[in-house]
């Protein structure tokens, strides 16, 4: 036991044992320091002169830390005030800097208003210690509290975070509203949150959902607290709706997990006034519409019908109080009513021109010979199947041909390509997923369609040198690489033409730069020459000159940024590495 606990330990029982040989009138008392523990319970015996004439027991209860007159002279008592809490980017850190021997307790804990506190997460530490949170856990009732590990210590309790915006962020997008059947809720935070639910209508065909207010009110929130709306009938419309200082924050239908879907209803709104007046209207996107007006709305028009409906007790109710009530109308019969309009109007429709036809024969026959030309045309080429085949060069490249197969799929093709197959690609190796697809397209009259850049001219040289040996990896995506081995033989027995097509960028490699075996089989520079690639691609169904030309057009729009970006510096906006050195050179 340090000095400062046996000097009060020494006073305290030496004025107990002074004040008992006082009442005796006899004998005196000698007292010495010894160690005991902070609020202990000391039992003393002492006898009286002569020995053992009258004995004397005595039980002293020592002082603890929650004693005032020891908090300022024991040192283990007193508090740990040396916790700083430092922001370090998105990490929060708290920083105890206190002595190596120091042993201390440290705990989070959410500080709940309604309730006690729950804790989160506690530590027995020996200091110093830097503790890092990461900024999601923040939230504002989250506090540290800090005590050393002694009996009955004084804790030091700070909660940092009440203002901190992160954590207020933090806190909403950790609650969450949770169904409790038949038709209670219950808004789940870990703090307590300023705000008000009301009840909204959410109709089928999207938009906002609309308040029900008036007639209902709004209610504050208790988190944590099973809460209930005065609801006659459940509806899979009816929605909840959190607001905290006017700003919406969390939209619920928790409803429709067990009601089923959303429905093609119309909410009636009665309001109920003096002298029972009465006002009956549709809630809609643009407000609450009177039945009977004359409004151009979809409630307006089927007023008198929803009326009826009202009356014969088709409509289900769904609150009814002295201020008002609700009721939901089903609005299916009216769908298909007008669904009967449209295939009647469609039937005439046909007729009509059943009869232009008849009368107007010989030019019938002309257009539907056209007709009949263009579905063939388009038939033969939607079957036509188009493999990319590339040399991922960098980011920038990969992107150009990414644009280049999606500009391609707006025609009647079905382009394969890497890019799309990354999966299929790590699951069955390059070399595999060439092979099935060159099958599949070759089998299908398709063509493949072998695009080159620095990098794929590159691999052609290295394997044209030591056609005996496949060059190095290249990448366990590149499937480029990997198909020369079965593209090149194709080519040195001729087996090419008709089944390959080449072709480049402008700027970025020149036909020319294609290696000559390759320049058996057509190569086009893109975008400049996409008409005749176009037409190559479809072959001989391909549409009519004029079509083809306005489709390329179209596609080189499309091209040029993608194409453009390739030649910006590194480090641009938008772009990626940058132009290989190759391209630009060339350029």
């Amino acid at each position: 036991m340090g000095p400062g606990k046996s000097l009060k330990m020494k006073r305290s029982l030496g004025e107990q044992l002074t004040q008992s040989s006082r009442s005796t009138g006899t004998g005196s008392v000698v007292f010495d320091c010894f160690e005991a523990a902070l609020g202990a319970e000391v039992r003393i015996w002492s006898y009286t002169q002569p020995r053992y004439q009258k004995e004397l027991n005595l039980t002293q209860q020592l002082p603890d830390c929650r004693g005032l007159e020891v908090q300022d002279s024991i040192q283990s008592c007193w508090a740990l005030p040396w916790l700083n809490v430092s922001a370090d980017g998105e990490d929060v850190r708290l920083v105890l800097d206190v002595s190596e021997e120091q042993r201390f307790g440290l705990s989070l804990y959410w500080n709940q208003a309604q309730g006690p506190a729950k804790p989160w997460w506690h530590r027995n530490l020996t200091g110093p210690q830097t503790i890092t949170l990461n900024h999601t856990d923040l939230v504002p009732c989250l506090c540290i509290q800090v005590w050393p590990l002694e009996p009955d210590s004084v804790r030091t309790s700070i909660c940092p975070f009440r203002e901190d915006p992160r954590a207020h962020r933090n806190l909403w997008r950790a609650a969450r509203l949770h169904l409790l059947p038949p038709q209670g809720w219950r808004l789940d935070a870990p703090c307590s949150l300023p705000a008000e639910a009301t009840l909204c209508w959410q109709a089928l065909d999207g938009g906002p959902c609309q308040p029900l207010v008036p007639p209902l009110p709004r209610e504050n929130i208790t988190v944590n607290k099973a809460l209930e709306f005065p609801l006659l009938k459940g509806h899979p419309n009816i929605c909840i709706q959190v607001n905290s200082w006017e700003t919406l924050q969390l939209q619920e239908c928790l409803w429709a997990d067990s009601l089923g879907p959303l429905k093609d209803d119309m909410l009636l709104v009665e309001t109920r006034g003096p002298q029972d007046n009465r006002s009956l209207c549709a809630l809609e996107a643009s407000g609450c519409t009177p039945l009977l007006s004359r409004a151009s709305t979809r409630a307006a028009r089927l007023g008198e019908q929803l009326l009826q409906d009202l009356q014969s007790g088709q409509c289900l109710q769904l609150w009814d109080d002295d201020l008002g009530a609700l009721w939901a109308c089903p609005m299916d019969k009216y769908v298909h009513q007008r669904w009967a309009l449209v295939w009647l109007a469609c039937l005439l429709l046909a007729a009509v021109l059943f009869l232009l036809l008849l009368l107007k024969k010989n030019h019938v026959k002309g257009w539907l010979r056209l007709l009949k030309e263009d579905v063939r045309v388009g038939a033969a080429a939607r079957s036509r199947a188009a493999l990319l085949l590339y040399s991922a060069d960098d980011a920038g490249f990969e992107r150009l041909v990414g644009a280049l197969a999606s500009a391609l799929c707006q025609l009647p093709l079905r382009v394969v390509v890497d890019l799309w197959s990354r999966r299929e690609l790590s699951a069955q190796g390059p070399l595999a997923w060439f092979h099935a697809q060159r099958r599949q397209t070759l089998q299908e009259g398709g063509v493949v369609v072998l695009l080159f850049s620095p990098g794929a001219v590159a691999l052609c040289h290295e394997w044209l040198q030591d056609a005996a040996s496949a060059p190095a990896a290249h990448g366990p995506h590149d499937a480029f690489a990997a198909s020369l081995s079965c593209v090149l033989p194709d080519f040195l027995q001729g087996r090419a033409p008709g089944r390959y097509v080449g072709a480049c960028f402008d700027r970025l490699l020149s036909p020319d730069a294609v290696p000559a075996l390759f320049r058996t089989v057509p190569v086009f520079s893109l975008p400049s020459q996409l008409p005749d690639f176009l037409g190559t691609l479809q072959g001989p169904g391909a549409p009519r000159h004029g079509r083809l030309a306005e489709r390329a057009e179209q596609m080189s729009r499309v091209l040029q940024p993608a194409l453009d970006s390739c030649f910006r510096p590194p480090g641009t906006p938008g772009t990626g590495r940058g132009m290989r050195p190759e391209a630009e050179e060339r350029t």
